[in-house]
């Protein structure tokens, strides 16, 4: 065991780790614009244009705040062989972000989600998606291109937003083929598969997640029913740590008996989109360097808070991070080791 010297120095242990997140991706579409009256063809804003703006958005959001955070994302999805998906790859390329595991199908449409905006409110979403399981085909293709990066990965993320590439069967082979390499799997879940990850490193539902997948209902000020929950969840997953994300109560972390909670910090919250997005990229980064779990949700959830202060959905800034996890010693309040 190596114990890291300082905050800077496991900050600079991120830069070298290269992170394989696999799951659904989609475009972000914005348009940004003013409204100062009601339409007089039906109670609605108008809306005047101002900028219109894509960004990339769901596992390839995650892919962003893995390399916003100095690591190297390896892509891995399935898109339309459209002008959308077109769009999505040269976005990939614009921001660095290699393409070699995004298979495109004519069976399906690059998913796209086309937020209104005006000053600092949304007003409006409209969704192009197809959410059916992929065709045996694609299946192929994806786990191609799954095997051609898995072995170049220090953590692997399942990213998991219902719209048809994972299934209970490769979900079951990749864990498998991760297991097999003893490269750690992180999980960031939706209804439809949610008890499907069963053997993975860590799994991070948010509460309504957590409710939903296990088909319980309690207030969520309820602790002992939560915790309850939670312990169901670790038995049924045979998972070694369980990361729930609480909002505005911040996050809880159970990993066998022990159990942590740690309090949201103080913000000024402007949009929570794509927040999950950021808590699971530190939440694998961490696990990649073996970190503490204290540590571990503590940066996440601290990550998570910083970017619900920007309106959109957009990655950390490392840098800020840094000084934010400096300022309140959370380094100096966990222990963190790495294995060399």
């Amino acid at each position: 065991m190596t114990q890291f010297s300082s905050l800077k120095a496991l900050f600079e242990a991120f830069n070298g780790l290269q992170v394989l997140v696999v799951g659904d991706v989609m475009i972000d579409s914005y348009l940004w614009g003013k409204s100062t009256r009601i339409s007089p063809e039906a109670p609605v804003p108008i809306v005047n244009v101002v900028k219109r703006e894509k960004r990339l958005g769901g596992a390839a959001n995650v892919a962003l705040n893995i390399q916003a955070m100095g690591a190297t994302p390896l892509l891995c999805s399935v898109i339309g062989d459209d002008q959308d998906g077109a769009d999505y790859l040269r976005l990939m390329e614009d921001k660095g972000l290699l393409t070699e595991g995004i298979v495109q199908s004519l069976e399906r449409v690059t998913t796209i989600k086309h937020r209104i905006i005006a000053g600092a409110q949304q007003l409006l979403r409209v969704d192009s998606e197809i959410e059916h399981n992929l065709t045996d085909y694609e299946e192929r293709h994806l786990e191609e291109r799954y095997l051609q990066l898995l072995d170049k990965a220090d953590v692997i993320i399942f990213e998991d937003y219902d719209k048809g590439v994972f299934s209970e069967q490769n979900i079951r082979r990749f864990l498998q083929l991760a297991n097999e390499r003893n490269i750690p799997s992180v999980i960031d879940p939706k209804k439809k598969n949610f008890l499907s990850y069963v053997g993975c490193t860590l799994f991070k539902p948010n509460l309504k997640e957590l409710k939903e997948g296990l088909k319980v209902e309690f207030a969520d000020e309820n602790r002992p029913a939560f915790e309850e929950a939670v312990a169901e969840l670790q038995e049924r997953l045979r998972v070694q740590q369980v990361l729930v994300t609480l909002s505005e109560r911040g996050v809880f972390v159970a990993e066998g008996e022990e159990k942590t909670y740690i309090g949201a910090h103080r913000r000024s919250i402007s949009d929570v989109s794509g927040a999950g997005d950021t808590v699971i990229s530190i939440a694998a980064l961490c696990i990649a360097l073996r970190t503490s779990k204290e540590f571990m949700a503590g940066l996440s959830n601290l990550g998570g808070g910083l970017v619900c202060e920007q309106v959109g959905v957009v990655p950390i800034n490392k840098s800020r991070l840094f000084e934010e996890a400096a300022h309140i010693r959370l380094f100096e309040k966990n222990e963190h080791r790495v294995v060399k």
